[in-house]
């Protein structure tokens, strides 16, 4: 009996330690994952008191979100950011990743450099290029000028053809130096012995990189990946504060028709559901990308 008292008695302890963290996560992380499905159900506008069985109307948001033809072009806008942020944006921090990895002079001052723009303020990022791109005085149209190809110059973000690239550009831009720090790490715990392996037995240096850089590395090309399309598919203050959106919704993303839907409409029972949907989505493209992972670690 007494050692059970002991064992009890340590457990409460343990628990005392632990409860603070526990309740700060129910309250702030638990409780409202939990509400957010049940005003998914719900037709609430947001201010007048909130009864479940006065507002309930069971699946009709999410009914109303498969003919939303606006929130299904957020979400390919999305997707359009996505896949250039997995090409462009990835392959630049690779490459600037090998090149830092080499030996070379000043290349602790170059990862310094590298990661300035991710740790950036997004709102100070997005203003600052909104002005870069602005149509009337912006300083990409300046320059355009002054090196006489008048004829590029462009109402940047006014433009449904660019502005969606644009934005893409600047997110681009913005979040290569995450992959760059990860994908520099990841190279860096390879072990020299198999790349003077490889070049005593005369492989080139890009055969070494296919056979000893890119196995050892698909781990970090996952997780990179991963976190490449979750950042991704969320963005949403470097739209806010270029575009806001526009024009019309040629730069609508579905974080931003979230905001509209609650803000704008009023309509928090749809935004709700919107977040669901959006949040499946995710998990399915996370779980897809886990899935092909292993099927390369296989192989």
């Amino acid at each position: 009996m007494k050692i059970k008292w002991t064992t009890i008695k340590a457990n409460l302890e343990n628990l005392s330690f632990a409860l603070p963290a526990i309740i700060i996560f129910a309250i702030f992380y638990i409780y409202p994952f939990l509400k957010v499905f049940q005003l998914s159900v719900c037709n609430w506008n947001g201010i007048d008191a909130f009864s479940f069985s006065q507002y309930y109307t069971g699946l009709v948001n999410f009914k109303e979100i498969l003919v939303d033809k606006i929130w299904w072009q957020s979400m390919w806008h999305a997707a359009y950011i996505t896949l250039i942020a997995l090409t462009f944006q990835n392959v630049l921090a690779l490459l600037l990743a090998m090149a830092c990895d080499r030996e070379m002079k000043a290349r602790n001052y170059y990862r310094v450099i590298f990661f300035i723009p991710p740790i950036l303020s997004e709102v100070v990022v997005g203003l600052i290029w909104q002005w870069i791109y602005d149509g009337n005085y912006g300083l990409l149209n300046h320059l355009l000028q002054t090196m006489g190809w008048d004829q590029l110059i462009h109402s940047w973000l006014s433009d449904p053809k660019t502005a969606l690239t644009c934005v893409a550009i600047v997110h681009c831009w913005k979040g290569f130096g995450w992959g760059f720090i990860i994908l520099l790490a990841g190279m860096q715990t390879i072990p020299r012995q198999l790349y003077e392996a490889a070049k005593v037995d005369g492989a080139s240096s890009w055969y070494a990189f296919w056979h000893v850089t890119v196995p050892m590395m698909i781990p970090v090309f996952v997780l990179v990946s991963i976190l490449t399309v979750l950042g991704t598919m969320q963005v949403f203050i470097l739209i806010y504060t270029m575009t806001g959106g526009g024009p019309g919704y040629h730069t609508e993303v579905p974080v931003t028709r979230i905001l509209a839907s609650m803000t704008a409409s009023s309509r928090f029972g749809y935004a709700c559901a919107q977040g669901i949907l959006f949040g499946l989505v995710l998990l399915i493209l996370s779980f897809t990308q886990k899935k092909l992972s292993e099927r390369l670690k296989q192989e």
